[in-house]
């Protein structure tokens, strides 16, 4: 009886072994190449997967069935060790030093393949193909840098290991790693995407003494007689019109990862457009007409203060500089309606004193006048 269980014992075995599949190379173990690069700008803190395409990353002719067949093979599709975007994430962990001090990038994988075909009898001949994009996060917000595409070609002996292929997408891998490095090396000083705080400059427009139609303001040099070209209009409610406005303009260069954003402000009237009726030629209408340029003026002191670093942002700060500058102009256009509202043009003494008591109270808070 024990002898008949051995037996069968010793048949269970042989079946098990009989139906056991052949051996199936492993996947690509994609090998790490420490210190490939050592970033002084940027550090490696996620990789996002996003090809078309996950299946796997390399499609290699298979192994000829018998030596020196000219049969035609089937192309078997291999993945990376622990799957496509493990095996990557692995590689950038293990190839670039991580310092969480520097700024945090995202790798985002948009394309990465091999393909092979037949070549000379007993070779494949392959190409690769990886595209990377590389983003970082700013304020919460990310912004894309730069993308990278590199492409390969490669011969392999058709009866070789499926890994003799790796060396060619680890030394794509790396070349990719070595150009965002050396762009970032470029790009850190100069370009905005990569500042990390704001600094505003301000400066108004000088006067120009040349006589020209533009009348920039200036505190030294107030409004005079000869300052009014425009043709006076007959049987009009006032003696004098003139037409004051602000504009600014705006340059941001990057210097040593600062944005600087040059604010230029320009007060002025257009002598052309500005007039006073022969009657009204005296210095009681000038100082109504100079109030109007004063007015302006203090809009655009508050519309400077306005514009501050902790108001803008690196991002965006064009826009929310145009939205505070359309704010200030709705509150020029209602100051000015006001002021001659309340004093009638100038007509109504009493009120164009308050006003004058008041606008120079504001132009020495600002700084204007001392």
């Amino acid at each position: 009886m024990g002898l008949l269980l051995l037996a069968t014992a010793v048949l269970l075995v042989g079946r098990v072994a009989a139906q056991r599949p052949a051996p199936v190379e492993p996947p690509f173990a994609l090998q790490p190449v420490p210190s490939a690069i050592v970033p002084t700008q940027f550090y490696v803190a996620a990789v996002r997967d996003e090809r078309s395409d996950r299946q796997a990353v390399a499609y290699l002719l298979a192994h000829p069935a018998k030596p020196g067949t000219t049969a035609p093979v089937s192309v078997l599709p291999l993945d990376l060790q622990g799957g496509g975007l493990n095996g990557l994430r692995q590689f950038f962990s293990l190839s670039v030093p991580r310092n969480a001090a520097l700024r945090p990038v995202t790798i985002r994988v948009r394309e990465c393949r091999l393909n092979e075909k037949p070549g000379t009898p007993g070779y494949s001949v392959g190409s690769l193909t990886l595209s990377l994009s590389f983003d970082w996060q700013r304020d919460g917000k990310v912004i894309h840098l730069t993308d990278y595409r590199g492409t390969a070609r490669f011969a392999r002996p058709l009866r070789s290991t499926y890994a003799s292929a790796e060396p060619v997408l680890r030394q794509a891998l790396v070349e990719g790693l070595k150009y965002f490095d050396q762009w970032m090396n470029r790009e850190a000083v100069l370009n905005s995407k990569l500042a990390g705080r704001l600094q505003v400059h301000r400066t108004d427009a000088p006067y120009a003494a040349d006589g020209g139609d533009t009348l920039f303001y200036s505190v030294a040099h107030p409004l005079t007689l000869e300052d009014f070209r425009g043709v006076p209009r007959p049987n009009g409610r006032y003696g004098g019109a003139v037409f004051p406005s602000f504009s600014y303009t705006a340059e941001a260069q990057t210097r040593n990862g600062v944005l600087h954003l040059n604010l230029n402000t320009k007060v002025f009237v257009v002598r052309s457009g500005s007039w006073i009726s022969p009657t009204s030629r005296d210095a009681y209408t000038l100082n109504h007409e100079q109030r109007h340029f004063d007015l302006v003026k203090l809009v655009a002191e508050r519309f400077k203060r306005k514009v501050t670093p902790d108001s803008l942002t690196l991002d965006n700060y064009n826009a929310r500089m145009q939205y505070q500058y359309l704010q200030s102009w709705w509150e020029m256009n209602r100051l000015q309606e006001r002021y001659d509202g309340e004093t009638g043009g100038g007509q109504n003494q009493a009120a164009q004193q308050r006003w004058d008591v008041r606008i120079e109270a504001e132009l020495r808070q600002y700084g204007v006048k001392r």
